[in-house]
């Protein structure tokens, strides 16, 4: 895969920035310059990013309806009604439902959780669990990552007698459900500085904003931060300013005093004696949360994650470890069908993008599959299936293309819809897909251009071997935890040369161990490119290379080492 490396210099102004905040804050200009780069150029924006504090969460009563919200819970509390916790099926649903549940528990026994089958009920707000709520005597339903556009589902609940409180992260419709309190930073008369929370990220905000109005202090809920950094990191979004922080404290949560049910899944995980980062949630412990909504029941993570003993969780996280390997075995053989099938289908390799539908795949699986196949064709990509007399499915874009959008423009021909920019669940009729491919197709071919389908790297900043050292890792260290809008910097060394000793290891030899100088340092410096065999004849050859990677502290026998994790090697992109 031949990569466009992207790179933006620093202006004369940025530069001036750059050596300003370099001399005030004691660190390398490269880091400033990473700095800059996110919008960070006085020194009291820097020092707030490296030292993230609660005390800088925002107000939850800015929230709107967050102040109707609170009255309620609290009126339900007084007069002793049942309480339902609603939920998705997704990591971020189940870990909000936990959270708040949690919370409530200390303070009342009427209360209970509930998480749709994915394949029974489907996403969101469904009749049978309302149904259920009647017939357990719910008089409140508390609804988190889901519920912004159940209007007939909130209608049919209040003709039951039952009042609902929404906590969404999702984009709104134009007109909003009926109840109670809706509370979502994303609409549009909203006045909360940050719009960006995860689905339990807003049940936390539910909560702190309870505690705060019955003078709870803040300590008794710092424990919950456990589970929103789970979710920020498995929903994928921004880990700027406010998540930031509650991912900043969460796993430090996690690192010194997981919940039982958490610790449960970092055993099963092989985490145990590890320094847990955003990475290990997103590879590791989300994917297991997630494989109980998708293979079975969701309901079963929740109750993992609720685990009031440990060998309690050690079972449960052993069923959903089960789960999480059923789940592997199917994404792989439903991805290599999808695969089979482009290939096969001269008329898909022209298009822009992939609308591929088949009624036997597992519902559960097809997300992944459609991230599969736009990180191989860099296309979006909607993977269908069917469930429920319905034909649905899940989509997953390309940098630059919003595909909510573009499937927004589709709403007329839609049953349901709803999502992010570059993540989206759709629901239509078998007699509209047709339609569908045509108008999804059309778009594609208007809005992504070509570079769009080349894969790139957007490079940060360019480094000399000789600047690689303790303090710089250290210091860098501070611009965790990386996620999307703060990834892990990504830096380039120009004219690189192999030490002689680069060599192809690990299974059939597909990967590269890199051992290079350049010309600031003849002590080499260890880097490793997975699946980067095709380079090998490139490094031997003694001509200078350029490579991008990031850094990386690599511990093998108790001994940390600094390792590049090399990203591409090429020679001239950036001359």
């Amino acid at each position: 895969m031949i990569y466009k490396w992207n790179y933006e210099a620093l202006t004369t102004q940025q530069k001036e920035q750059r050596d300003e905040l370099a001399k005030k804050l004691g660190i390398s200009p490269v880091l400033c310059q990473l700095l800059i780069q996110r919008g960070l150029s006085s020194v009291e924006d820097a020092r707030k990013f490296f030292h993230p504090n609660l005390r800088d969460l925002h107000d939850p009563f800015l929230l709107p309806d967050m102040d109707k919200a609170i009255k309620r819970i609290e009126m339900a509390l007084g007069q002793k009604q049942r309480i339902l916790i609603y939920g998705d099926y997704d990591v971020d649903g189940t870990t909000a439902v936990a959270l708040v549940y949690k919370f409530l528990r200390k303070f009342t026994t009427n209360l209970d959780y509930y998480i749709p089958d994915r394949y029974d009920e489907g996403y969101g707000i469904s009749e049978q669990g309302i149904d259920y709520a009647e017939e357990t005597g719910v008089k409140l339903i508390i609804a988190l990552d889901c519920g912004i556009k159940a209007n007939e589902k909130i209608d049919y609940a209040k003709s039951k007698g039952i009042d609902f409180i929404i906590g969404d992260h999702h984009m709104p419709d134009d007109v909003l459900p009926d109840a109670v309190a809706v509370i979502d930073a994303k609409r549009l008369d909203s006045v909360y500085p940050y719009e960006h929370l995860s689905g339990c990220g807003v049940g936390f905000k539910l909560v702190q904003a309870l505690a705060q109005n019955n003078k709870i202090d803040f300590s008794e809920i710092t424990d919950l931060l456990d589970l929103v950094a789970v979710s920020v990191a498995s929903d994928i979004v921004p880990i700027t300013g406010e998540n930031r922080i509650l991912t900043h404290y969460g796993l430090k949560q996690i690192n010194s005093n997981p919940s039982l049910g958490l610790k449960g899944i970092i055993d099963i995980c092989g985490l145990t004696y590890k320094n847990i980062t955003v990475n290990d949630i997103i590879f590791k412990i989300g994917p297991r949360i997630n494989a109980s909504g998708r293979m079975m029941k969701g309901k079963e993570a929740v109750d993992l994650l609720l685990s009031n003993t440990i060998e309690d969780a050690r079972e449960k996280s052993m069923n959903i470890d089960h789960y999480n390997d059923d789940r592997r075995e199917l994404d792989k053989r439903i991805t290599d069908e999808a695969i089979q099938f482009i290939d096969e289908n001269v008329n898909m390799k022209e298009k822009k993008s992939i609308v591929i539908y088949n009624e036997t795949w597992h519902k559960g699986v097809i997300g992944i599959v459609a991230s599969r196949l736009t990180e191989k064709y860099l296309r979006p990509a909607v993977v269908l299936t069917q469930s429920q007399g319905l034909i649905t499915g899940s989509a997953r874009s390309v940098m630059g293309f919003d595909v909510y959008k573009a499937i927004e423009s589709c709403k007329d021909i839609l049953e349901n819809f709803g999502g992010h920019t570059y993540a989206a669940g759709l629901s239509l009729k078998e007699e509209n897909l047709k339609e569908f491919k045509r108008r999804f197709e059309a778009l594609s071919l208007e809005m992504i251009a070509p570079e769009m389908m080349r894969p790139q790297i957007n490079v940060d900043a360019e480094l000399n071997f000789n600047e690689i050292n303790t303090k710089f890792i250290e210091d860098l260290s501070g611009f965790a935890p990386f996620g999307p809008d703060n990834l892990n910097p990504i830096f380039v060394t120009c004219g690189v040369m192999d030490y002689g000793t680069s060599k192809l290891v690990g299974k059939d030899n597909v990967h590269l161990k890199l051992e290079m100088i350049d010309d600031t340092t003849s002590v080499p410096v260890n880097g490793i490119a997975f699946r980067q065999r095709d380079s090998y004849e490139k490094v031997k050859s003694s001509v200078p290379f350029d490579i991008c990677y990031t850094l990386e502290e690599n511990t093998h026998n108790g001994k940390t080492n600094i390792q590049l994790y090399v990203k591409d090697i090429d020679m001239g992109q950036l001359g």
